[in-house]
């Protein structure tokens, strides 16, 4: 199987809100760990506060991971400029879509950010929103993490 998003981008860095206004998105959905988030921290670098605020005004924002710690999903929640759901269980679109369902936005005026092919990506196809592939914030990923990522990567159609 191949999953082709309709962006790939180097980091989030690149994302152009202004054509994704243009396209009629109303809401950006992001993953957490290594998307906007350096994995297992549960904090957001200045950086990444700093971009957050070019563009939380202009679209509903939320961040939608698979951590099921509890602990965890609330630190990161105290620092996040938007809401964090926790347990999604993405590729499975039920939370992403009830999410969607509760801001009353349709899946045609989302989209889907994320650094993974077969959660991130797979939930936004499942949903019918726009996706976004982007790599790791954390440029010093470990050698196994990197090895998985290529891996899973060779899912993408070019």
């Amino acid at each position: 199987m191949f999953i082709k998003p309709d962006y790939n981008l180097k980091n989030i860095y690149e994302i152009n809100f202004t054509e994704l206004k243009k396209l009629g998105i109303k809401c950006i959905m992001f993953d957490l760990d290594s998307t906007v988030m350096q994995s297992k921290t549960s904090e957001f670098t200045q950086q990444t506060i700093e971009w957050f605020n070019t563009f939380i005004n202009d679209f509903e924002v939320a961040i939608i991971s698979n951590n099921k710690k509890k602990e965890y999903i609330e630190k990161a929640s105290k620092t996040s400029p938007c809401r964090v759901i926790g347990c999604a269980n993405k590729p499975n679109p039920k939370i992403a879509k009830q999410y969607l369902d509760e801001v009353g936005i349709k899946p045609t005026e989302a989209v889907m950010v994320g650094d993974r092919p077969l959660t991130d990506i797979l939930v936004g196809k499942f949903l019918g929103c726009k996706t976004i592939l982007v790599g790791s914030i954390n440029p010093n990923e470990n050698l196994a993490t990197k090895f998985v990522r290529a891996l899973e990567r060779s899912t993408i159609k070019k």
